[in-house]
C-alpha cells in the first residue's frame, strides 16, 4: 500500500473576523491537497503580521510569546502526523486537526466514556441498574471538581492513582443522600461500576491499559437476617396495625415461601400462575435480575395468600398482590417487626434468606433445588443464603449416631454368631 503524501501546517489571519485592527490566527492543515482549519484562539495585529515568516513582526514580550507558541503548535501538528504515521493509522487533515485538538478516539475522556455507556449500553440494563449508574457518574463529576479541580480529564491520564484517590473522596466525603460518608460495601459499589466503565472502554480500545488492573475490591462479606420457624410463624399470625402493614406482612410471608425478589413479587401477574405436570398450581416467570426463567412449585402458604387476595382490586396492571414501595415495605416491616419483639434487621430481601435457610435446606431439600427455586445460575450464589441451623446440624448427627449404633450392633451380633 502507497503511503507517501503531502503534508504541510500554514498559518494565517482569519480577515473576515477582524475587530480593529486585530485578527484571529488559524492553523491550516493540508493533507493530499485536502484542509482541516484550527482556530488557535489567539490574536494579533494585522499590521505587525509578516504574511511570508507566518509570524509576528511584533518586538516585544507578547509577540515574542505568540511567536513561540507558533512554534509550539507547528511541533505538536507535526508529532501528530508522525505519530499516526508510524501507527499506520489512516491521515487526513481531519484526523490530524483531531489528534491535535485531543477529540480523535485515541483522545476520549471519562465522561464521554460515561455518555456513551449510557446510550449504548444503558438499554441492556434494567432500570434499577442504571439509576445506580447515573449516581456514581454524580460522584464522578463531584470527585473532579472538588479533588481534580477539573471537569473531566482523558481517559489516557487515568492511573492506579486516581482510582486509590476517587476511592478516599468517597470514605471522606458526605454522601449525596445525608451528611454521613458511604460504608465500605457502598463505596465498593460505585468502583466497581467505574471498573466496568473501563473495561468498556479497553474494548473499545479508548485505553491501552485498565488502571484497574492491580485494583482489588475489598467488600465486606455480611448476611442478612433471617426468620428462624417460630418467628415465621408468629410473623403470618401477626395482628398488624392497619391494613398496610397487613398488606406488607402477607407480601413478605409469600416471599418466604416463594423465595422471589422484590421485583419479581411486585411483577407478578395471573398469567404467571400455572398448572405444573403434577397437577398443582406453580409461578413461571423470568427473573428480573437475570433474565432466568424460574419455575416455583406454590406452597399451601403462599396459595393461601394468593387466594385471600383473589378477588381484591391489587396494584396496577393486574396485579397478583398488592405491593407497595421497596422503601416503605422496609419502612413497615421494621415497624412489625418491632411490635412482635422480633430483634432482628428485616428488609424484604430477608425473605429470600428465609426461604433458602427455615423453608426449604434446613427441611432438608437439597442445595441443588433450592438453587433452581432461587433462580440461581451458579450453586455458588446459593450458598451466600444457605446456613445451616443448629437443629439442622443436630438432627444431623443425631441420625448418624443412629446409623454408627446400628452398625455396631449388626457388627457385634455377626461377631457373637461366629
Amino acid at each position: 500500500m502507497d503511503t507517501s503524501r503531502t503534508f504541510s501546517i500554514h498559518f494565517w489571519l482569519n480577515l473576515a473576523k477582524k475587530n480593529d485592527d486585530l485578527a484571529p490566527i488559524y492553523a491550516r492543515v493540508t493533507v493530499d491537497g485536502k484542509r482541516a482549519e484550527i482556530s488557535l484562539k489567539r490574536t494579533t495585529k494585522v499590521t505587525f503580521w509578516d504574511t511570508k515568516a507566518k509570524k509576528t513582526t511584533a518586538r516585544t514580550p507578547e509577540g515574542k510569546e505568540l511567536n513561540d507558541y507558533l512554534d509550539q503548535v507547528q511541533a505538536k501538528l507535526l508529532a501528530c502526523y508522525k505519530q499516526m504515521s508510524s501507527d499506520f493509522e489512516l491521515i487526513t487533515a481531519q484526523s490530524i486537526k483531531s489528534r491535535f485538538l485531543g477529540t480523535d478516539e485515541k483522545h476520549k475522556t471519562l465522561l464521554e466514556l460515561v455518555t456513551y455507556h449510557n446510550n449504548n449500553v444503558g438499554g441492556s440494563i434494567r432500570p434499577g441498574t442504571m439509576k445506580n449508574y447515573f449516581t456514581t457518574e454524580k460522584y464522578i463529576k463531584k470527585f473532579l471538581l472538588q479533588s481534580q479541580r477539573t471537569g473531566d480529564i482523558y481517559l489516557k491520564h487515568l492511573r492506579y492513582s486516581f482510582i486509590i484517590d476517587f476511592e478516599q473522596f468517597l470514605r471522606k466525603g458526605p454522601s449525596l443522600q445525608n451528611k454521613n460518608p458511604l460504608n465500605n460495601n457502598g463505596v465498593m459499589k460505585h468502583l466497581e461500576r467505574l471498573r466496568k466503565l473501563m473495561n468498556l472502554a479497553l474494548d473499545l480500545e479508548w485505553v491501552e491499559k485498565n488502571p484497574f488492573a492491580r485494583y482489588k475490591l475489598k467488600f465486606h462479606k455480611h448476611q442478612s437476617d433471617f426468620l428462624l420457624k417460630h418467628e415465621l410463624d408468629t410473623f403470618r399470625n401477626a395482628r398488624t396495625i392497619d391494613q398496610g402493614h397487613e398488606f406488607v406482612r402477607d407480601v413478605f410471608v409469600f416471599s418466604c415461601y416463594t423465595g422471589l425478589s422484590y421485583i419479581d413479587v411486585k411483577r407478578l401477574g395471573r398469567n404467571n400462575v400455572v398448572l405444573g405436570m403434577d397437577g398443582k398450581f406453580w409461578l413461571s416467570l423470568e427473573r428480573t435480575k437475570t433474565r432466568h426463567p424460574v419455575k416455583v412449585p406454590l406452597l399451601e402458604e403462599a396459595m393461601e395468600i394468593l387466594e385471600r387476595y383473589r378477588d381484591r382490586p391489587c396494584a396496577e396492571n393486574n396485579a397478583l398482590l398488592p405491593v407497595y414501595s421497596n422503601q416503605k415495605v422496609n419502612m413497615y416491616l421494621k415497624d412489625i417487626a418491632q411490635d412482635l419483639g422480633i430483634e432482628k434487621r428485616l428488609t424484604f430481601h430477608s425473605a429470600r434468606h428465609t426461604f433458602a435457610t427455615t423453608v426449604t435446606l434446613s427441611n432438608g431439600v437439597p442445595i441443588a433445588t433450592v438453587s433452581k427455586l432461587l433462580g440461581h445460575t451458579k450453586i455458588t450464589t446459593t450458598q451466600i443464603y444457605a446456613r445451616v441451623l443448629e437443629d439442622k446440624i443436630s438432627a444431623d448427627m443425631e441420625g448418624l449416631r443412629t446409623v454408627l449404633k446400628e452398625g455396631k450392633t449388626n457388627k457385634e451380633k455377626r461377631i457373637s454368631g461366629w
